[in-house]
C-alpha cells in the first residue's frame, strides 16, 4: 500500500514512526543497568551509603579511596528531588469565606 489515504491523508503508520514514541529512553539512574557510581572516604562510611542505597530499592557501584574527596552527589540527586508546589485555591465569588465568618467570600475577604 502506499504513503496516501483518500484525499491526500499521510499513512498513519509512517507518521508515527516519524514522531512517534520514544523507544530510544535512556535507562534510569540507580537502576540495575546503569547503577549509581560513588566514592567514599572509609570502610564506615560505605557501610552508611550501602544501607541508604538499599532502604531506597537503588543500585550502586560503591568505591573506597581515602585519597580522593567523597562524591555522592548522584545519590542526594535522587532523594533529594524537586517537589511540585502546590497552592490552595482561592475561593469562588458565591463560595462560603475561609476565614469562618459565614459570609459569602464576595461581602467578606473578596
Amino acid at each position: 500500500m502506499h504513503d496516501l489515504y483518500y484525499k491526500g491523508r499521510i499513512h498513519t503508520r509512517v507518521n508515527h514512526v516519524k514522531s512517534g514514541y520514544n523507544t530510544k529512553r535512556t535507562v534510569k539512574l540507580g537502576s540495575q543497568e546503569n547503577p549509581l557510581t560513588l566514592v567514599v572516604t572509609s570502610d564506615e562510611r560505605k557501610i552508611e551509603v550501602e544501607a541508604i542505597v538499599a532502604d531506597n530499592a537503588l543500585f550502586a557501584d560503591i568505591s573506597v579511596d581515602s585519597a580522593a574527596d567523597e562524591n555522592i552527589n548522584e545519590l542526594n540527586a535522587i532523594l533529594n528531588k524537586p517537589v511540585t508546589t502546590t497552592f490552595a485555591k482561592t475561593p469562588n465569588r458565591n463560595d462560603p469565606c475561609s476565614c469562618g465568618s459565614g459570609k459569602k467570600y464576595k461581602k467578606c475577604c473578596g
